[in-house]
């Protein structure tokens, strides 16, 4: 099979809406704010914001003003940046970003040094005046951005984490300074300036390290944008120019050198050379390209020198559209997540009446101001629902960027949650499992008709289609110098073949069941055309009103790894189905080769959206995999649709997921990739509501120092997102394949 000459499908993203890069969020109460404030301007229909990119996505009518929704989020307590208009690069800071981190450590470290030194037998302690003197920076310099943000939550009528932590090292800092006040003078008073720097400096660090490590659930977006040149060698009017890819126009003659990444889609007019789409379609060998070949810009040419006519430039190039799609699926919410926003919606004011009541619980026990207000600390500190708000969004950023770096483009959250419940999955055939490149295989005429003429007519009903099966025989015709006349009237008979007058006759060319609802008979025929479908061959009858004027036999490969694709998806306990307006026993040839659980035959396609409905009905979660116009209603029916490269854009508009090389093994890969990446998110969902299930009651009780707690909360942060980056190490089994073929 040839799949290295798969031309790359065209990715047909969702309306991307407005994007708006939000700063000051810090966990899930904030996201859901913003998506509140957002709903509330007058013209949006949907809001979704991702904490771990901390953008916002959102839908709305033309009318809105981008200004609107700028101010709506600030309204709410944070900023808010149109993406869109972020051309230019961010200026390079003057001074690292760990600066606030190393600075809060070494001021904190003079007041945390005795509970280091005390298990050494070591008593020593800072004066209570320089303690302050630490603190005080700490406090308020360093920590002023928890004070900022959870002032302009609380005024806003919401809390968040800013406000936790605020609280809570203002308590210990506050209880510190009236210590100090009152017994400074008299010796040394029991301080707490460790207990609220620490915090701050435990969170700052536990931010810092959860921005790096997000920083890297982003790499398959800029690796992608890496792949954008910036010129392209021009000529026009004879003359040769670098201008910049932006000027570039349809039509243009681009000129790309060996070694060059094409600048833009096209078609090769002249040279000859080999192609690397790997970053584009996970194909690792490069692929021949000549004269008539599409190209993809991004790709980088190799041996040879390219004359290439520009099809598509800016945001319709496919390198733009995959990359939009890569976004909007990482801008998405999973349906999973729904259950985070209904917690984060009640979870901080229920953690500022819990601290209330452990600190005058521990009151009234007896333990004394100082003891009450510690404990109720070390609750507003672990209560932070940083890691509620990251479990989901770091997950299917992960999953969606190394699927997308390996050829497997997933439309939306949604649409990679599905697919790990997959149970059944339903093919087409022609392109799908087999290579699309059907032949004439035999042509078998009826008494008195000539073979010329047999070919003749068929060939001519074909001229204004573009079904595979009528470029065979347009290809059969020129090999056999058969001139073809006009046809007139000419249309489709959806799921049966095409009719129309040729030389003044109505010839209709199609499948045995248009055969059948003609009425007419075979005759000596049928043995023949049983032959050929016992063969594998797909049978098509040519006919006039009154009578069978022959048949036309096609033969279409089985593509190399479809037997190892079908096998793939029953090692994960996942039926196979073949639904196909094929005859029978082409269908059957085919499905018994690869191993295909089911088989129906002879369907038309509004019937194999019904028999994907059916499925569903009865319990099971269906994928769909096709790549034609009549795979349309099917990809739509299904719970998950999977376009193939190459295929029609309907089919790639319509599918929740785009397999961009003609690999069927990529199938069970997408699937793979799905359950892994479900795995993670309920694996980080757990991991932060276990946290705060055993962490609150554990500093309510007195058992956790604010210390501790800060820690603790610092390392949930960092230990959903560490975990959610486990994904990039996931590999598809479809690369070793290929490597060992190589």
């Amino acid at each position: 099979m040839n799949t290295l000459a798969t031309p790359l499908p065209k990715v047909l993203a969702n309306p991307a809406g407005v994007r708006l890069q939000v700063g000051g969020m810090t966990c899930a109460s904030c996201a859901l704010r913003v998506e509140k404030a957002l709903m509330k301007v007058p013209g949006v229909s949907g809001a979704s914001v991702n904490l771990a990119t901390e953008q916002a996505t959102v839908q709305a009518l033309p009318s809105v003003a981008v200004e609107a929704l700028k101010a709506a989020v600030e309204k709410a307590g944070y900023t808010a940046k149109d993406v869109a208009a972020q051309d230019a690069p961010a200026a390079q800071r003057a001074l690292p970003s760990w600066w606030p981190v190393a600075l809060s450590a070494l001021l904190t470290l003079p007041l945390a040094l005795p509970m280091l030194l005390l298990p050494l037998g070591i008593a020593w302690m800072a004066p209570p005046w320089l303690q302050w003197l630490l603190a005080t920076p700490v406090q308020f310099g360093l920590g002023a951005r928890f004070y900022r943000a959870g002032w302009k939550a609380l005024s806003a009528g919401s809390g968040n984490m800013d406000l936790l932590v605020a609280l809570g090292t203002s308590a210990a800092y506050g209880l510190s300074v009236y210590a100090l006040l009152q017994h400074g003078e008299h010796g040394m008073p029991h301080l707490y300036f460790e207990a609220s720097t620490a915090v701050i400096t435990l969170v700052l660090l536990g931010k810092w390290l959860e921005q790096r490590a997000k920083r890297q659930t982003t790499d398959a977006i800029r690796a992608l944008n890496a792949l954008k040149p910036t010129t392209a060698r021009v000529r026009r009017d004879g003359v040769e120019r670098d201008v910049p890819v932006e000027q570039v126009a349809l039509g243009d003659l681009v000129l790309v050198r060996p070694g060059d990444r094409i600048p833009v889609d096209g078609t090769v007019q002249d040279g000859r050379t080999h192609v690397d789409e790997s970053m584009l379609t996970g194909e690792s060998r490069p692929i021949a390209k000549g004269p008539g070949d599409a190209v993809t810009g991004g790709a980088i040419n190799g041996e040879g020198a390219l004359t290439v006519t520009t099809t598509a430039v800016g945001a319709e190039t496919t390198l733009a559209k995959i990359i939009r799609l890569v976004e909007s699926a990482q801008a998405a919410k999973a349906p999973i997540q729904r259950i985070v926003d209904r917690v984060s919606a009640v979870f901080v004011p229920a953690v500022l009446v819990l601290a209330l009541v452990t600190a005058v619980g521990w009151w009234l026990a007896g333990a004394g101001i100082e003891g009450a207000l510690m404990n109720a600390v070390s609750v507003l500190v672990i209560a932070c629902p940083c890691a509620l708000g990251l479990a989901t969004p770091t997950a299917i950023m992960a999953g969606t960027g190394v699927a997308a770096r390996r050829g497997i483009l997933i439309k939306d959250a949604e649409a990679l949650e599905v697919a790990h419940a997959v149970n059944v999955v339903a093919f087409d055939k022609t392109g799908t499992l087999t290579e699309g490149r059907p032949t004439v295989a035999g042509l078998e005429m009826a008494a008195g008709v000539a073979r010329e003429d047999l070919l003749r007519g068929a060939a001519a009903l074909q001229q204004s289609s573009s079904h595979p099966l009528g470029r065979a025989l347009l290809d059969a015709a020129r090999a056999g110098n058969v001139a073809l006349p006009p046809v007139q009237a000419a249309q489709a008979l959806p799921g049966r073949g095409l009719e129309g007058l040729v030389d003044g006759r109505r010839l209709a060319l199609g499948s045995t069941r248009l055969l059948q609802e003609r009425g007419l008979d075979a005759g000596p025929l049928a043995d023949t055309a049983a032959r050929h479908e016992a063969a594998g061959r797909t049978v098509s009858w040519l006919l006039d009103e009154s009578r069978v004027l022959g048949l036309v036999a096609f033969g279409d490969a089985i593509k190399p790894a479809a037997r190892d694709a079908v096998a793939r998806l029953h090692t994960l306990g996942i039926r196979t189905l073949m639904l196909t307006g094929d005859n029978r026993g082409a269908a059957e040839t085919v499905a018994r080769a690869l191993g295909i659980d089911e088989v129906r035959a002879e369907v038309l396609p509004g019937d194999k959206a019904a028999i994907v409905q059916q499925r569903r009905e009865a319990g099971d979660v269906v994928a769909f995999v096709g790549d034609g116009i009549n795979d349309g209603p099917a990809l739509a029916a299904a719970s998950c649709g999977f376009a193939m490269a190459g295929g029609a854009d309907v089919a790639t508009e319509t599918a929740g997921i785009t397999l961009m090389r003609g690999d069927p093994r990529l199938v069970a890969d997408a699937l793979d990739v799905s359950r892994r990446t479900v795995a993670k998110i309920k694996q980080n969902l757990w991991w932060a509501f276990v946290y705060n299930v055993l962490g609150i009651p554990l500093a309510a009780f007195g058992l956790l120092s604010p210390v501790v707690a800060g820690a603790a909360m610092a390392f949930s942060s960092v230990s959903v997102v560490a975990n959610a980056l486990l994904l990039r190490r996931w590999h598809a089994s479809s690369d070793d394949d290929r490597k060992a073929a190589a």
